[in-house]
């Protein structure tokens, strides 16, 4: 089962990457979602990893999304996590810089459930997830 810790200071977002995460079914056991809300509180969620994505905003009080990437990349147990950015930055620059900091992607809001979720199963590592069906 896929283990997501979700970055959000937005609980309505939170919840939103939750259902959206919980309703696909591409894994067949489920993901099990650690919700943060803010990057103060991820920092004390990540010794309780390992996590097999994280899912995290840019703009949030006190630690900020950028701030957890370059810590992430620079923990010896979490450097190879990959990291999914959300946000409302849709500028180039703000893009650039969060993937130059270590980010695998990045996701700009609002986007759709199916948006999210393709996303994700891009960074899952292959095995977790069970094919869907077709037809």
């Amino acid at each position: 089962m896929p283990r997501i810790l979700v970055v959000e200071d937005s609980a309505s977002m939170r919840s939103f990457v939750r259902n959206a995460l919980e309703s696909d079914s591409r894994s067949s056991a489920g993901v099990d979602v650690v919700e943060a809300s803010s990057g103060f509180e991820a920092l004390r969620l990540l010794p309780r990893g390992p996590y097999d994505l994280v899912i995290t905003d840019i703009n949030m009080p006190d630690i900020n999304g950028l701030e957890l990437i370059s810590f992430i990349r620079k923990s010896e147990s979490h450097k190879a996590t990959p990291v999914l950015i959300i946000s409302t930055q849709s500028s180039e620059r703000d893009r650039a810089r969060g993937l130059s900091l270590g980010a695998n992607g990045y996701l700009l809001k609002p986007f759709s459930q199916e948006a999210l979720q393709t996303e994700v199963w891009r960074f899952l590592p292959s095995g977790i997830a069970q094919a869907k069906p077709h037809g």
